[in-house]
């Protein structure tokens, strides 16, 4: 899940988010009380919160053209028309545009973790049902400029769970595409 997570696409490939894996249960029991008591919070095997950026600027662009530039033998240099394209892009954006944009980046990283438990047998519960303040509250988010965009619980479900055995409920095919 960790790989999954780790080489998910994003935009420019900036990852502007952060990954908690919350394994303390004391920590869980208070977010399951910040998630309007869902029982998967303290249930599940796993937890992952994906927190994204509320600062995203330039450092976030630099360091990323630092670790372009040492991973693929690039000099610095050679990268400063990117660097400043991504800066122009996305740095620039109004501060609630720019942090739409960054908690759409964990999102897609959510997708890619969804699937990846998905061709491992593994449940998974993608969840916006809880409080973010005071997730960022409780995990200290706010305080590292990042804010809980959404959590993930993983495990396998237990076999006297009914709810494994209903069909999904899913629009047909006919309304859920168009061909244009």
């Amino acid at each position: 899940m960790k790989e999954a997570i780790q080489l998910s696409a994003s935009s420019f490939g900036l990852q502007p988010y952060k990954v908690f894996i919350i394994e303390d249960e004391s920590i869980r029991e208070q977010l399951k009380a910040a998630s309007w008591n869902q029982p998967q919070i303290t249930e599940a095997s796993h937890m992952i919160v994906l927190a994204n950026m509320t600062d995203a600027n330039d450092t976030l662009v630099d360091d990323y053209i630092e670790n372009v530039s040492k991973t693929r033998h690039i000099p610095k240099e050679n990268l400063v028309g990117y660097s400043d394209m991504m800066k122009t892009n996305v740095v620039a954006l109004p501060t609630e545009a720019r942090n739409n944009w960054t908690a759409k980046q964990a999102y897609i990283a959510l997708g890619n973790v969804l699937s990846a438990a998905a061709s491992l047998h593994i449940d998974a519960c993608p969840m916006e049902g809880f409080d973010h303040a005071a997730y960022n509250s409780i995990l200290g988010l706010d305080k590292q400029n990042l804010n809980a965009a959404v959590v993930v619980t993983l495990g396998y479900r237990a076999e006297d769970d009914d709810t494994q055995h209903y069909k999904k409920v899913r629009k047909p095919e006919h309304e859920l595409f168009s061909i244009i």
